[in-house]
């Protein structure tokens, strides 16, 4: 059995190297991220280019994320890069500060003094350290240090219980929608949304620039994790990321495990992907193997029904890139190995409306009843291998497609893997003679195996699976 969930894994100074991206690629990354937070718009046209070239050098369907910053809200720089600081000192917040010291540092939002008050407490550093408002005066928000220590340039700062009015797309995330639509990104992730409304925008930004890529909104604020803002924003995107580190600050870390788990069954029912990130490797970072902990906490995400589990420093900065995804890769297979297949009650619950969906379902149950060797879906669009993977069938699914925009973004779907089809023509039975050809070729099947194949007519036209059809391979081939 092919590995069901994806692994995305954040590109940085430890991957920039071909040599090393290629050893990751063919170690088993589906989707790459790239950080928008950090790079020249050069970079990342140079990185795309790169991954791209390597991923056809090994015939792999390797995605491309392209990751807007968002409104990160950041203390400025110190005049020593740094201070260290105790519980009980005071210090000041100044928006109009130009280089910190002791006593003071800049902040990078503006508005944050309109947005705070006195008893609210602001997380610095990923929660690390810990300020109590005392008061508001002007462009300085006077603090007393809660939980101490080294405070140095350019890190994070959260209000606990969320709250903070920065809105989720910046002049700089406009700009770096264009290039991302520039590299041809197959995913763009949104930081920071609180509505549906966020979401929206950042899509018409997007094909106002010409892009079409899958948009991920990624899940940090507090306000987006209510039943109804969570609604709201996935019926704006194309998937989620479950972003554990900005989240934990704000909720608490308490609250994450059991979010995460109602975050992925919500956005598998409304036929979303879902990407879970955060520290899932931390210790990687500098250690070879990982803890019993994070093997753990990978394999909860995967028995949660996840599409990708994401690396970010472990494959960005760490010392073992290469060796993160292999044990990724290992964790992920047993994991699955274990992952129950309910799909006979899962169907009681679903009302099929649209003509494709039904067909994908269909192809499902017949697959998982019939014990096929596999489904294969001739697909424009991706959305019937969509469909079907967000329901556990324990049968392979392979997207056959002639679009190679949606060969790379079917790499993130879970439990698909996209095969390039080469014929774009309009005769069915060429079409279905070519795909399991293809099958064949890619050692999926062999001669006598039993498959399901889903096509739509007229041939080519997104949207329009409208056909079953249980294939005997080889039973039509020419003699």
């Amino acid at each position: 059995m092919p590995r069901a969930t994806k692994i995305v894994a954040t590109l940085g100074p430890a991957t920039s190297s071909a040599e090393v991206l290629e050893r990751l690629i063919m170690a088993g990354v589906d989707v790459v991220r790239m950080n928008f937070s950090h790079g020249t718009a050069e970079d990342h046209l140079n990185r795309a280019a790169l991954v791209r070239e390597l991923a056809a050098k090994h015939n792999r369907p390797v995605g491309i994320l392209a990751d807007l910053q968002g409104p990160k809200i950041r203390v400025g720089k110190f005049a020593d890069g740094k201070i260290t600081l105790k519980v009980g000192d005071n210090f000041i917040l100044d928006a109009a500060c130009v280089l910190g010291n002791q006593e003071r540092v800049g902040i990078d939002y503006k508005e944050l003094p309109r947005d705070v008050k006195p008893r609210d407490l602001l997380l610095l550093n990923d929660g690390l350290l810990v300020f109590e408002v005392i008061s508001v005066k002007g462009s300085e928000i006077h603090c007393l240090v809660k939980q101490g220590g080294v405070l140095s340039n350019n890190k994070g700062i959260n209000r606990k219980g969320g709250g903070l009015t920065a809105p989720p797309l910046t002049s700089k995330d406009m700009e770096d929608i264009k290039t991302a639509v520039k590299i041809k990104a197959d995913f763009l992730a949104v930081s920071f949304p609180k509505s549906g409304s966020d979401m929206y925008m950042a899509r018409e930004l997007m094909r106002a620039a010409g892009g079409d890529a899958l948009l991920i909104a990624k899940i940090e604020r507090t306000e987006a994790v209510t039943n109804e803002a969570l609604t709201d924003i996935m019926k704006a995107c194309d998937g989620i990321m479950v972003a554990r580190g900005d989240l934990a600050v704000e909720v608490g870390d308490a609250a994450v495990p059991a979010l995460q788990k109602r975050m992925i069954r919500m956005a598998r029912e409304l036929n979303k992907l879902t990407i879970t990130a955060t520290q899932m490797m931390e210790s990687m970072v500098s250690s070879p193997i990982p803890t019993r902990a994070e093997v753990s906490d990978v394999a909860n995400a995967v028995l949660d029904g996840t599409d990708a589990v994401m690396l970010s420093a472990e494959s960005a900065s760490g010392m073992y890139p290469v060796e993160t995804v292999e044990a990724m890769v290992r964790i992920c297979r047993e994991a699955e190995k274990s992952a129950d297949v309910k799909l006979d009650r899962e169907f009681l619950d679903r009302i099929f409306t649209r003509v494709d969906q039904s067909i994908a379902m269909a192809a499902l149950f017949t697959a998982h009843h019939l014990k096929v060797k596999c489904i294969a879906a001739l697909t424009q669009s991706g959305s019937t291998a969509l469909w079907m993977s967000r329901l556990n069938s324990g049968v392979p699914i392979y997207a056959l497609t002639p679009v190679q925009a949606t060969h790379t973004k079917c790499a993130l779907m879970r439990d698909v893997r996209p095969i390039a089809l080469t014929y774009e023509g309009h005769d069915r039975e060429k079409l279905l003679r070519e795909a399991e050809e293809v099958l064949l070729q890619n050692k999926v099947v062999e001669l006598g195996d039993l498959v399901v194949l889903t096509v739509g007519e007229p041939i080519g036209q997104s949207g329009g699976t409208n056909t079953m059809k249980i294939v005997r391979i080889g039973e039509n081939r020419p003699a």
